[in-house]
Order: C-alpha cells, then sequence, then structure tokens
C-alpha cells in the first residue's frame, strides 16, 4: 500500500519471537499469559492487603502480652509472700496465703485459707509456737476462739474468720495478727553514710516516736493521757497488745485523774490487807491495789459479784474489745447496764457477728450506743458492721477510749485535766 492510500498507517515496529531464536507453539503462548495474569493478580493483592501480607511471618501481636491468671486459678503458695511474716514463723502446710495487710494500728495482719478444720490449724500452731519458746497466753476455747502466743515484745494471735461466700463450702479462713516487733521486717535499711553526710547524733523520744506513727486524733489522745502521768514513754508503742493488767491499772488512773476534782466518782485503789477476789493476783501482785479496786467497786466480774466462775482474772491475758467496753461503759453512765438480747444489739448497731459477744458484755455494747458519738466503739473502731469481740486491742485504741469518761456531752476529757493541771 503506497504512503498515498487514505488508509495508510505507518508500520508500528514489532518484535518477533522468532526474531529472537525462540520457538513457541500457540498452546505455549496461551500458558504463559496465564501465568502473566496470575502474577499480576498477586501482586495487586499484595499491594491491598497491608502489613498482614507484607510480613505474613510477624509474630502473633497477642502473644506480646503477658499471659494473667484468672481469679479461679490456684491462689499464691504461702511461701511467695517472704515479708508477710518473720522468715522463723511457722507456716501452717496446708494452708494457701490470701493477703497481707500492714496498718500502724493494726500491725501485720495476714489471712489464709485451707481446706482442713481450724481443730487442726490450732493443734499445729501450739505445737509449733511452744517449740520455738513461744509462751501461750490464750489457748482456744469454745467460747473464745482465739489463740494468743508471746515471745518477747511480740504478740501473735490467731483467729477464725466467718466466709460468706456460698463458693468457699469446706474451706476454713483464718488470720494471724503480728503485733510488738514488726517494725524490723519492714523498715527500709538505712545506707551506709558517705563522707560528705551528716549524721543525726540524737534520736528522737520514744513518746514522739510511738505516737507519730498513730492517726492525729488518737496521737493526742496518748501524748494527753502521758501528761497526766497515765501511760509512760515505754508504754505508748501504738501497735503494742494490751494486758488485762494493763488496762485495769489505767482505767483507774485515767478515770481517777480526768474526774479529779470529784472526789465522790473515784474508784478507790485496795490496800493490800484486803482478801484477795482472784487465786492469781496476791496482794502482794504491784498491779493489786487496781484490779482489787474495780472487783471492789463491781465493775469487773469476779466472785464479789456473784460470779463464782471468774475465780481467776488472767493478769497477763491480752485485753479483747469486749472486755474493754464491759470494764469501761459503767464508768461512764454510773447506772446499771440494761438488759440486752441479741436482737437488740443487731438492730442498734447492726453487728454481723453480735451472736458471738459474751451475754455479760452485750449489756455494755447496747449500753454504750446510747452515748452518740462519744460511744468508745465508736471512738476507737469508727464505723463498723463488726465488732469482733474476741479480737485483742492495742494502746492507740486503749487510749482511744480512756481518753474520755462520761454519758453524751456531760463528761470529762484528760484533755479537761492537763488544763486543770496547769
Amino acid at each position: 500500500m503506497s504512503r498515498s492510500h487514505p488508509n495508510w498507517r505507518p508500520a508500528q515496529p514489532r518484535l518477533a519471537l522468532a526474531q529472537l531464536g525462540i520457538g513457541i507453539s500457540h498452546a505455549h503462548k496461551r500458558l504463559l499469559l496465564r501465568c502473566l495474569t496470575i502474577s499480576l493478580l498477586f501482586i495487586a493483592s499484595g499491594c491491598n492487603a497491608g502489613t498482614s501480607f507484607q510480613n505474613p511471618f510477624a509474630p502473633d501481636p497477642k502473644l506480646k502480652e503477658p499471659l494473667t491468671v484468672g481469679p479461679n486459678a490456684s491462689p499464691t503458695p504461702a511461701t511467695s509472700s517472704p515479708n508477710a511474716l518473720p522468715a522463723d514463723f511457722p507456716v501452717y502446710p496446708q494452708a494457701r496465703l490470701q493477703s497481707t495487710t500492714q496498718t500502724p494500728d493494726l500491725g501485720t495482719v495476714t489471712t489464709w485459707t485451707t481446706a482442713d478444720p481450724i481443730d487442726f490449724v490450732y493443734k499445729f500452731y501450739q505445737q509449733e509456737l511452744t517449740a520455738k519458746q513461744w509462751e501461750i497466753v490464750t489457748p482456744p476455747s469454745d467460747s473464745n476462739p482465739l489463740l494468743t502466743a508471746k515471745q518477747a515484745q511480740t504478740t501473735v494471735s490467731i483467729e477464725p474468720q466467718t466466709s460468706t461466700d456460698k463458693q468457699q463450702t469446706g474451706v476454713t479462713t483464718f488470720t494471724i495478727s503480728l503485733l510488738g516487733a514488726t517494725d524490723a521486717a519492714t523498715t527500709t535499711p538505712t545506707p551506709t553514710p558517705t563522707a560528705t553526710t551528716h549524721t543525726p547524733t540524737t534520736s528522737p523520744l520514744p513518746t514522739t516516736k510511738s505516737i507519730v506513727k498513730l492517726p492525729t486524733a488518737t496521737a493526742d489522745y496518748v501524748k494527753d493521757l502521758n501528761q497526766i502521768g497515765v501511760l509512760t514513754s515505754a508504754e505508748s508503742a501504738p501497735n503494742r497488745i494490751v494486758t488485762r493488767r494493763e488496762y485495769a491499772r489505767w482505767l483507774v488512773a485515767a478515770h481517777n485523774r480526768i474526774t479529779g476534782s470529784q472526789p465522790t466518782q473515784q474508784v478507790k485503789l485496795a490496800t493490800t490487807d484486803t482478801k484477795p477476789a482472784f487465786q492469781d493476783v496476791p496482794s502482794t501482785n504491784p498491779d493489786f491495789p487496781s484490779i482489787q479496786g474495780l472487783a471492789e467497786a463491781g465493775l469487773i466480774p469476779s466472785p464479789l459479784s456473784g460470779d463464782a466462775t471468774s475465780v481467776l482474772f488472767r493478769p497477763d491475758t491480752p485485753l479483747t474489745r469486749e472486755q474493754m467496753i464491759l470494764w469501761k461503759v459503767p464508768l461512764d453512765t454510773r447506772q446499771p447496764l440494761p438488759t440486752a438480747s441479741l436482737d437488740a444489739v443487731k438492730q442498734t448497731w447492726g453487728f454481723q457477728d453480735a451472736g458471738k459477744i459474751d451475754p455479760k458484755a452485750m449489756r455494755a455494747v447496747l449500753a454504750d450506743f446510747q452515748n452518740g458519738d462519744r460511744s468508745n466503739i465508736r471512738r476507737a473502731f469508727g464505723y463498723t458492721t463488726l465488732f469482733q469481740p474476741k479480737k485483742t486491742v492495742n494502746v492507740g485504741e486503749v487510749a482511744t477510749t480512756l481518753w474520755y469518761f462520761g454519758a453524751n456531752s456531760e463528761g470529762l476529757s484528760a484533755r479537761d485535766a492537763v488544763q486543770v493541771e496547769r
């Protein structure tokens, strides 16, 4: 076709496979086209697939986070918390540690669970603590399911707890409270000072060191009682458990000093020629005047008040909450304690464990409720739905109750006594 022809187009240059010396059949051409098409599709899909296609061998991002154990897994073994109790303190082999709390007022309180009955736990600790030179102060009983032992300045209390969890059927829960010598286990060691470090050569007074660990209000109570001579510096350690003899001594001393302007309201101290009311508190006992004086006044249960079973005072036994209230409330109300029932205590205080309160103490607990915000229970323990009547009390709680005597607004405090002495 000549260039002058209207349909003439310049010939497109092309390179035949034959010119390259490649021989290919028609069937092979079709196969080659299919392969090219599939390759293009893979390339296109790779561009749209994002990071999943670009990095097909990357690790599963879900596996980057550590696995966590659910709430239904086995609890932590007892040995997993080395700071919960001293290293040499015996741990019940079948028990599991559930929680550990540390407070200025209560010290170290650990909660444990086991499938064994509480009697097995008691037997174990009575044997082990005795073997380790602990003194069993209060063995557990049906009326007082509390095991208390003492070694030097450290006191341990082991007490069963009632669980409201229906899934915990067949599981025994108990707490171990360690008071007295816990500072060494929880205090951070002081680093060795360098040449440029100036270490103070004087240390704070024992009373100040103890009081600063208490809440502000409680610290003021301890300080006021210290100023009027009820508590000494050595007795002001806030976490230390109070014994029955100490409370009897402080109760009489605090009451007589605070009500010093009212001689007719004083508790008379007994003389050494008085016949002892308790077999274990002879007249030679240094606390005989206070303990015997309370018994003579009918303020504590004794054979003098018609309680033939209270022939022993047990002066070195730790004081419990219900005993503290039972001895103190009559000095507040100055009236016979009211008749009390379990329902009455539940309706007023709302205590879930009201059934554990001793019937003699229940009357004082009910009367204390009528004292409003001046109630000993409210001031010492705050708002609570558990009274825990068999639980031991410490110096801070005792000081709070002894700071004030009286009903409602008609009373006197240790602060009043401090101001009078000035």
